[in-house]
């Protein structure tokens, strides 16, 4: 009974994490239930248009196509909408052609087929390559199934007009009535990162300064150190998914709408605090050599001032971890004046381990690569710090200008 209410129970957190994260405007899971309203609703419509309306034979190809192109962003629609409408159109023309020429029997389906097979692989249809031999089979299907010529090229017609109709209520979706978020996609992107580097370093100093670490724990500071990696990657694509957004996004348009011009310098923070990640996975591996016979008053200071400059750089990215376009500004400057802190703790910090009797120009000591490493962490934040005031500059700039 008690292992089954621990299952209840962290089932029911698991049901309340995600549901906190859904709220969170421009989230993985509030992009997936977005796009799941989306593909919805173009598919309803759809389906009332090719049902209800024109009382096709084979409604089913609206809300399929529908369903098809709704994509993340409005740009990705539009691509994959003249890919899906090149591709269909190329497999039905082909069984057009051929079932003129020959009927619908064996031998003319093998060569649909092969012909098919053989388009779908040219580079430009991209990922729709594989629509122009599904839009042929089933256009091969409607085609054996008519009677006479006339009625067989009025399927085959059916086939791209309901297509055509899945196509075009997508996109009206998509670029109209419910275009993405771009630019919280971004600002989430640099969060998520951010946020994945606080958490961590917060994690380092506090055990640094109680001395409650071991070599279990610092293993797994280097993992989730390394683990960052990844963490940049979505990222990545979460500036790349709000990039395209801006194309053919009926948003940019509307009255208020002024974040585009902060847009483009993202890439440059989430660069900026990929960097910051290298240096603090170089100094967790350092940290997991760490030999516990290292003791001492003077060990115990070196450490201490360590987990006060960790502390203070932890800090500054917190800043990036609240971005919001909208107090660009007044964020920069608390990073700046982060960054002072930081500043001062790096310079307590070699100041003190100087006047020990520290070994900080041995190698096979963890003290003088640690320093190494506090030194270009510190270079690395402050960089970070640097390009957010750039941006504020570039952003400020461009609002002078555009009025």
């Amino acid at each position: 009974m008690g292992r089954e209410r621990t299952s209840v129970t962290e089932r029911r957190r698991r049901v309340r994490a995600w549901a906190s994260r859904v709220r969170q405007p421009g989230g993985l899971e509030r992009q997936t239930l977005e796009l799941i309203g989306k593909s919805a609703l173009a598919a309803s419509i759809s389906w009332y248009l090719a049902h209800d309306v024109m009382a096709a034979t084979s409604p089913a190809f609206a809300p399929f196509s529908a369903v098809l192109i709704t994509q993340v962003t409005a740009y990705q629609s539009l691509h994959q909408a003249l890919r899906y409408l090149g591709a269909v159109g190329l497999g039905v023309f082909v069984q057009a052609g051929l079932g003129l020429l020959a009927g619908p029997d064996l031998l003319t389906f093998v060569l649909v087929a092969l012909i098919a097979l053989v388009i779908g692989r040219w580079p430009t249809l991209g990922p729709q390559g594989g629509q122009v031999t599904t839009a042929a089979f089933f256009a091969f299907s409607a085609y054996a199934a008519a009677s006479g010529t006339a009625q067989r090229l009025t399927q085959l017609g059916e086939i791209l007009a309901l297509v055509g109709i899945g196509c075009a209520v997508a996109l009206v979706i998509n670029l109209g009535v419910w275009p993405p978020v771009r630019y919280r996609r971004a600002e989430h992107g640099i969060r998520m990162l951010a946020q994945a580097l606080v958490g961590l370093l917060d994690d380092i100093h506090p055990a640094l300064r109680d001395e409650d670490w071991d070599e279990e724990r610092s293993d797994n500071w280097r993992k989730r150190a390394t683990a960052l990696g990844t963490t940049v990657t979505h990222s990545r694509s979460a500036f790349a998914t709000a990039w395209e957004s801006r194309f053919y996004n009926a948003r940019r348009h509307l009255p208020g709408s002024t974040h585009d011009q902060g847009l483009d310098n993202y890439q440059a923070l989430i660069d900026a605090l990929e960097r910051v990640t290298y240096q603090v996975a170089s100094m967790t591996r350092t940290l997991s050599k760490w030999r516990r016979e290292e003791d001492g008053e003077e060990s115990r200071g070196f450490l201490t001032d360590y987990a006060d400059l960790l502390e203070a750089l932890a800090r500054i990215i917190c800043r990036f971890a609240e971005i919001d376009g909208k107090d660009l500004a007044q964020q920069a400057r608390e990073a700046c004046a982060c960054a002072e802190t930081a500043r001062d703790k790096r310079e307590e910090l070699v100041a003190g381990a100087r006047r020990t009797e520290l070994p900080l120009s041995d190698p096979s000591q963890p003290y003088g690569i640690l320093l190494a490493e506090a030194t270009r962490l510190m270079d690395e934040a402050q960089y970070a710090c640097d390009v957010l005031r750039h941006v504020v500059d570039g952003t400020a700039r461009h609002s002078a200008g555009t009025r």
